[in-house]
């Protein structure tokens, strides 16, 4: 069994495996392919780099879900 570390994902904990990657996060929330921005420790994660960038015990993640339509676009927090 992987060992197991605590995050905080969009204020909430939540405990994922050591060897994660904010990439293995995406997936898991079932967010790929979306427009999404991601966001580790105040340092905006570009997508290009999600694979690399993995996760340590106490990493604060924001994840900002966008949605268009209509007039106005809309930002969305998951």
């Amino acid at each position: 069994m992987a060992e197991k570390i605590e995050i905080i994902v969009n204020g909430k904990q939540t405990q994922v495996s050591t060897t994660w990657s904010v990439d293995d996060l995406i997936q898991d929330l079932e967010l790929v392919g979306r427009q999404v921005a991601v966001e580790v420790n105040g340092q905006i994660i570009s997508r290009d780099r999600w694979s690399e960038q993995t996760l340590g015990s106490g990493d604060r993640i924001e994840i900002v879900h966008f949605v268009g339509g209509g007039e106005d676009e809309k930002c969305l927090m998951i």
